[in-house]
């Protein structure tokens, strides 16, 4: 029988937190069948030890996929278990976080199936430390903060408010997948690392999202680097670079869609100045290269729309712009 939902279970070096993760989602109290599809990204630990003997448990729900070897990008995993789900909506959950209300599937699902004007629906969550304590932490408080939204959700929401309506474990929605109306292989392309905020463009661009003013997940802010964890890696990365390549990504790609927005042009703009800050406090080869790659969309494709220019004279237009205070039209 195909599923009603398929809960896309994402796991690597979780021996710590998997087994209450994954035993949450398979408490769910349900009036419909759902699927458990298990992306093991071949962890170094006992992860997939631990998620064995759980799904051995449920043998008609639990669906593995053990990677031969590690895809070397989370991003990756992600998008395959997607592409293997079979139900009309989909829920997701990463093996370090966990749902903390039986009945969060069928709340979710009733609330989608009576407002069909809306292609997904979140909720509020806690937020613990690795240690399954109250995270007071700044950096964790101030990451928190990023989900502090009620009600209707929109694509200009997401553009604009410097807001996102759920935490990864808080999202249901509609299986867009099928319809083979966008290039979904963006979800991996787009960035090793960052896949909630691409999975958000992917509905928004269909539809709006609810956040219901419910706690039904808790997500464990854990910031150890050593941990071995895909978000130990990730912590590591250089967040404002990769933000500006993974922005430079997604507008390439929406281009196929739809216009670039005003909003589109501000991310140039503050893309290209980043760069050529950085640049210009240390002008080493790797800096140069940001500041190029920067320069060729961003700057001559969307702001200039494909004019003649030269980065050196940009390059000496926005330093003196920002000396002087003044903005000239393009």
């Amino acid at each position: 029988m195909k599923p009603v939902v398929s809960v896309i279970f994402i796991t690597y070096n979780h021996e710590k937190y998997v087994e209450k993760a994954l035993r949450s989602v398979l408490e769910q109290k349900t009036d419909f069948d759902f699927e458990v599809v298990v992306g093991e990204d071949c962890s170094t630990d006992r992860t997939r030890e631990i998620v064995s003997a759980v799904a051995a448990e449920y043998p008609d729900r639990v669906r593995l996929l053990f990677r031969d070897k590690n895809l070397g990008r989370p991003t990756l995993n992600v998008y395959e278990t997607t592409m293997e789900c079979r139900g009309d909506y989909l829920a997701y959950l990463e093996g370090d976080d966990f749902w903390t209300d039986p009945y969060k599937l069928q709340k979710q699902v009733d609330y989608l199936r009576q407002h069909p004007e809306y292609i997904g629906v979140t909720h509020s969550n806690r937020m613990i430390d690795e240690n399954g304590q109250e995270n007071n932490d700044p950096e964790a408080l101030e990451a928190w903060s990023l989900y502090d939204w009620s009600g209707k959700y929109t694509y200009h929401d997401f553009q604009y408010s410097q807001k996102w309506p759920g935490h990864y474990a808080t999202l249901l929605s509609r299986n867009i997948y099928h319809n083979e109306k966008f290039d979904y292989t963006i979800l991996y392309r787009a960035h090793d690392f960052v896949d909630d905020a691409v999975i958000l463009l992917f509905l928004l661009l269909q539809g709006d999202i609810y956040r219901m003013d419910e706690t039904m997940a808790v997500w464990r802010f854990v910031k150890r680097k050593e941990s071995g964890s895909w978000t130990s890696v990730a912590a590591q990365r250089d967040i404002a670079k990769d933000d500006c390549y993974l922005s430079k990504t997604l507008m390439q790609w929406i281009e196929n869609y739809r216009e670039i927005s005003d909003y589109g042009k501000s991310v140039a703009r503050r893309s290209f100045n980043l760069a050529l800050s950085r640049y210009l406090k240390k002008p080493n080869a790797e800096n140069k290269k940001f500041l190029r790659d920067m320069y060729d969309y961003f700057i001559t494709h969307v702001i200039l729309q494909d004019k003649k220019s030269s980065l050196f004279a940009y390059s000496i237009r926005a330093v003196f712009e920002k000396i002087t205070g003044r903005n000239k039209p393009v």
